[in-house]
């Protein structure tokens, strides 16, 4: 079944959605604004990225390491945190991307967070926020992010396939983040080459752990598999390399423990021993 079969399941109803994932897009779609020339000369002009997609392209199962606050399920997990250092921990622990939230609202993000954690290290980092407009991609672009979000659940199939042209224009990588299998082909149709499996549903925010493996055989040869939340250590790791996975994306579990640059460091030992 291509794209246009899957809307009304789908989108049809998006506007109406109910759930954490709806409250927080129509909070994003309120503040929505006009495109500026100065916005997009400034996105336009930025030095070139990094490459999130091919650093996480080597042998084994590579790690991005997450640099959030707090969030609408855990609540506060690490409001004081400093971007920066953490991120310099995260990079000594082997970590091949960063992953930072900017979301101000539901997780006391900021742009700042994602330039200081960037400024800090040299690797590749995402722009962790939700996509809702044109505007989002070019603002992404000019905070220095190497790549950008993309929530199938968030956006119509034409809005995926525009912002994946939009984003490769501006020289970013696009993490195409699915939950289901129809939005797997959903993805997929619309050329999506990075694919992000999140194990917590959006809508309810519950998180059901075996559920990238579970879905892992939905994604094709050629395509970086990237498995996201509920991985809590080295065990939930080696499943996820032996289920076919390229990257994990790891936070909480991180900001969490004593020594994150150790915590990820454990999590990196097992990409070194497990093929993806």
């Amino acid at each position: 079944m291509g794209a246009n079969g899957i809307i009304p399941f789908l989108w049809a109803n998006l506007e109406e959605m109910v759930g954490e994932l709806g409250r927080i897009l129509e909070w994003h779609r309120a503040r929505s604004r006009p495109l500026s020339d100065e916005l997009v000369s400034r996105a336009t002009s930025m030095p070139p990225c990094r490459g999130f997609a091919k650093a996480l392209s080597g042998e084994g199962l590579a790690v991005i390491a997450e640099i959030k606050r707090r969030s609408p399920s855990a609540g506060d997990i690490w409001p004081d945190l400093d971007p920066a250092d953490v991120a310099v921990s995260y990079e000594r622990g082997g970590a091949k991307c960063l992953s930072v939230l900017t979301d101000s609202e539901f997780f006391g993000g900021s742009p700042g967070d994602l330039l200081a954690a960037r400024s800090a290290v040299g690797l590749p980092v995402l722009r962790k926020d939700f996509v809702v407009s044109e505007i989002d991609i070019y603002e992404s672009r000019a905070m220095g992010a190497d790549c950008v979000l993309l929530i199938v659940a968030a956006i119509a199939p034409e809005e995926l396939r525009h912002y994946l042209s939009l984003a490769a224009e501006l020289g970013m990588d696009a993490l195409v983040e699915v939950h289901e299998p129809g939005e797997v082909e959903v993805a997929l149709d619309a050329g999506a080459s990075l694919i992000g499996v999140n194990q917590r549903d959006l809508r309810s925010f519950r998180v059901e752990e075996s559920w990238a493996a579970k879905l892992a055989s939905e994604l094709p040869d050629g395509v970086l598999k990237v498995a996201e939340s509920g991985i809590r250590g080295p065990k939930q790791a080696r499943e996820l390399a032996e289920a076919g996975y390229d990257a994990i994306l790891v936070g909480e579990s991180l900001l969490k423990s004593e020594d994150p640059q150790r915590a990820v460091a454990r999590l990196c030992e097992v990409g070194q021993g497990v093929s993806g």
